[in-house]
């Protein structure tokens, strides 16, 4: 009975529980003298395959999508106009202002929670909460191309490397996006029609998608911790970015949630918009801009994960949650 119990409080706060595990997990292993070596190991290993998640989260998504009902709707294009809106006002006023130092970073980390594209786990849980799982998994194809198109022109326009040009460093971030984001859907396609054996044992298993995401949070909260915890910085700039980002956090919901009534799409519009795939924004920020802007989507993951578990919470016990 204990078993049971403990397997249906693990599935029921998959959210929370993942992200306490990440919190605890890197403050053992980094308090401990004992464990140091370990840590030291597992951190290059959870660096390399936080992309590996976020490739098969995409992949297993997309899996369970009916590639001929997936067609753009009108809320399509609103969501992704304003998408598109928020980064050029982002972009817009670091380098009309020329922001440098602690200004850019914090900008930058404003960015990404912009820019980056929809979760992909956005279509699991709007299909949680009864939403339309072949139009969001749309607009998440939709979203990552707006992603693609817009982080190679922006970020090498902010941090501009010495050694490389505006089109080197286009051309090595579009490698690195597309391989991310856009190969799994096409390999998707592909299982799907081609290799149907293993597309049918993929899709058998019962909310893979949502236990891969719990995973990969794990993995984020842990990075997002010790980035915090290794910031070089003050605790009114990490305190100003968290309330900044608790606040593009909500706003996209809400903006997303008052969109979607227009289309009755309330769910899925305001998932569109608010949930980000915060993994890819810590990756890419990690990688590309100031490893310290990387705070900003961190502290984004722990709020949108917190919007999303009251709304699973809610939906469950009004007994309309729905299996994925």
């Amino acid at each position: 009975m204990m078993h049971f119990n403990f397997i249906r409080i693990l599935k029921d706060w998959t959210l929370p529980v993942a992200m306490t595990t990440g919190t605890l997990g890197y403050l053992l292993f980094a308090n401990i003298d004992v464990l140091d070596p370990i840590a030291r190991q597992a951190g290059p290993v959870f660096d390399k395959i936080l992309p590996i998640f976020m490739f098969m989260i995409l992949f297993v998504t997309f899996c369970k999508v009916d590639f001929h009902k997936m067609r753009p709707v009108r809320w399509h294009l609103w969501a992704s106009l304003i998408q598109i809106f928020l980064i050029v006002v982002a972009m817009a006023l670091i380098l009309a202002y020329r922001l440098s130092g602690n200004a850019l970073i914090f900008m930058e980390a404003v960015l990404v929670c912009i820019v980056a594209p929809c979760a992909a786990a956005a279509p699991v849980v709007t299909q949680k909460l009864g939403g339309n799982l072949e139009e969001m998994t749309t607009y998440t194809f939709l979203s990552n191309f707006i992603t693609v198109i817009f982080i190679p022109i922006c970020f090498p326009l902010i941090e501009k490397a010495e050694h490389i040009t505006f089109w080197q460093a286009f051309f090595s971030i579009l490698y690195q996006v597309t391989l991310v984001l856009v190969v799994p859907m096409l390999l998707a396609y592909f299982v799907k029609h081609f290799l149907k054996k293993l597309h049918r044992r993929i899709v058998s298993v019962k909310d893979l998608s949502y236990y891969l995401w719990g995973i990969s949070l794990v993995i984020v909260t842990g990075t997002t911790v010790k980035n915090i915890c290794h910031a070089d910085t003050s605790v009114f700039f990490l305190m100003a970015t968290a309330l900044t980002t608790f606040a593009i956090c909500l706003g996209q919901y809400a903006v997303g949630r008052w969109v979607g009534r227009r289309f009755g799409r309330t769910n899925e519009v305001g998932q569109a918009l608010g949930q980000k795939n915060t993994a890819f924004a810590i990756w890419i920020a990690y990688t590309y801009l100031s490893p310290l802007s990387s705070v900003g989507p961190g502290c984004y993951i722990l709020w949108q994960n917190t919007v999303n578990s009251i709304e699973i919470y809610q939906y469950k016990k009004a007994g309309k949650l729905q299996k994925s």
